[in-house]
């Protein structure tokens, strides 16, 4: 398959093949990205990273897998120290790192922004978040520890838990658990359900979402648990939040409801929706989870701008 020079603003921009190779090829990077064994497909190659917004994960993966792959990282993390702080418009700035690197990844609090970059720049663009849209990077890495973990995707029951209105990571998880034939549980509080719209795309895949906000009930026969935080940071209304922040817990005494087998995932960071006396237990996946962003990033990569593959 050829990805040279394809933008990745939404997961709905691969087909599911596509997503299927990805998944397998970033399995090949593992050793890569452990840096167990090394490679150059990108030496000579600049990724420019500019990121709006904080980010732990998603920029440090980046860029330790450009480092792994032999290429060269430029950017920012604080945008208050660029041109933007003088009112340089995101079109410019994007037409700048365009002329500087050879791939750009931007996280930006604007839904939207990922699609108005591509739009502007001739280097491929790959979306690391925008707003309350999509992420599709974090999807690639979540569907891939989903396959480490269980083998496989399909049949699985996923529980879905937490900010489902505002928390663009599962908006982009469920439409691909969807394609692959994964069954869905929703779990939230009323306030936070997951937009009709993300529900009817699960429902063009065959894929009928349960929607609950009973936690214990619905993780009793679960094989994957995703939870995801409370952002504070998208609440138009800082009473909004106070009132749906804290609703669940993920704590031992929970966890006695559930299989034995069950995957505890989250995106993080986590704030108190996960007890950290979960972190010992075989449920917790979340930090293997976050590893995973390193050889699925190094296959996007190597795919998208180097064109070729280890």
């Amino acid at each position: 398959m050829d990805f040279r020079n394809r933008d990745v603003v939404s997961i709905k921009d691969f087909s599911k093949s596509e997503m299927d190779y990805i998944l397998r090829y970033a399995k090949k990077m593992i050793p890569y990205a452990r840096g167990e064994r090394h490679a150059d497909v990108m030496h000579g190659k600049i990724l420019a990273s500019l990121f709006f917004e904080p980010s732990t994960r998603t920029r440090l993966s980046f860029e330790c897998a450009m480092n792994r792959l032999g290429g060269r990282v430029i950017g920012f993390a604080d945008p208050g120290a660029t041109s933007q702080r003088k009112g340089e418009s995101l079109a410019d700035t994007i037409r700048m790192a365009d002329a500087y690197s050879d791939i750009i990844v931007i996280r930006h609090p604007q839904e939207g922004s990922a699609r108005l970059a591509a739009e502007f720049a001739a280097s491929p663009i790959l979306n690391a978040g925008d707003g309350a849209g999509r992420h599709p990077t974090q999807c690639l890495l979540d569907m891939f520890t989903i396959v480490m973990e269980k083998k496989r995707i399909k049949g699985n029951r996923i529980v879905l838990l937490g900010d489902l209105k505002y928390g663009r990571t599962v908006h982009s998880l469920a439409y691909a658990l969807s394609l692959f034939g994964a069954e869905l549980v929703f779990v939230s509080p009323e306030s936070l359900r997951m937009p009709k719209e993300v529900i009817e795309e699960c429902r063009e895949f065959g894929v009928d979402p349960v929607s609950t906000s009973n936690l214990e009930r619905a993780i009793r026969d679960a094989d994957v648990l995703y939870v995801t935080r409370i952002q504070k940071e998208r609440f138009p209304d800082a009473a909004e939040y106070n009132r749906v922040v804290g609703t669940y817990r993920i704590d031992a005494d929970l966890l006695r409801h559930a299989r034995e087998d069950l995957i505890i995932m989250h995106p993080l960071p986590r704030v108190t929706e996960i007890d950290p006396e979960v972190d010992k237990t075989p449920h917790a996946v979340y930090f293997k989870q976050a590893f995973n962003g390193v050889p699925v990033r190094m296959a996007l990569l190597s795919l998208i701008a180097g064109g070729r593959k280890i």
